[in-house]
């Protein structure tokens, strides 16, 4: 059976690689088809954010103070995966001051779950070492193993949800280097809070 388990996360595993490469792919033909055409190639939203709180607890009104606890964003430096919607994008509005955030590539997803993945399994904080706790609490939505775990979190799959809260908040340090000098300004005043696109990439590698 074992032997099996492990032929299906090799099948898996190799699929995904495929698929990546194929949005990749995609990506990069449509780019080449606007520039040929003289038209501006405008990525399609994305869907998944990763957002880092930057802020401790001291003075942060009520209102911003609830998003945070709603996003699972209880200490600084704690990060999370979410899917962007028009209430969420709202909601990070909300925390510009006390946030950073952006849209992760493959490469992070993946260096942040086998690095710093946690799983949340009866309210503890248990790491992921093996496939088995994945199966365990998410077999019965067909991910088995830390590549199924990130394919469903970087396309933001149907069962997003679920494997997004079985993952505990990442815990990170802080940045190697530092922080800007003017932390609490927003990234494009030279500052590290709100949004920073694909520029999240270098701070959770900076982080991680």
């Amino acid at each position: 059976a074992n032997r099996q388990k492990r032929q299906v996360i090799f099948k898996r595993a190799e699929q995904y690689v495929k698929e990546y490469r194929q949005m990749e792919r995609s990506e990069i033909r449509l780019r080449r088809q606007a520039k040929q055409t003289g038209n501006f190639y405008v990525s399609a939203q994305p869907k998944l954010a990763f957002v880092i709180r930057t802020k401790g607890i001291n003075k942060i009104a009520p209102k911003p103070r609830k998003v945070l606890q709603l996003l699972r964003l209880l200490q600084i430096n704690n990060g999370v995966f979410v899917r962007l919607t028009y209430a969420t994008t709202q909601m990070l509005q909300i925390i510009t001051p006390f946030a950073a955030w952006g849209t992760p590539n493959l490469k992070t997803v993946k260096e942040l779950i086998y690095k710093r993945g946690y799983a949340k399994v009866n309210k503890q904080r248990i790491p992921i070492t093996d496939n088995r706790v994945i199966e365990e609490n998410l077999g019965k939505y067909g991910i088995i193993c830390v590549e199924d775990l990130v394919h469903e979190i970087f396309t933001v799959g149907p069962n997003f949800k679920v494997a997004n809260n079985f993952l505990w908040p990442f815990k990170l340090s802080n940045p190697t280097g530092g922080w800007a000098r003017r932390k609490f300004r927003h990234f494009i005043e030279g500052g590290d809070v709100g949004n920073r696109e694909d520029k999240i990439n270098a701070l959770v590698r900076r982080m991680n």
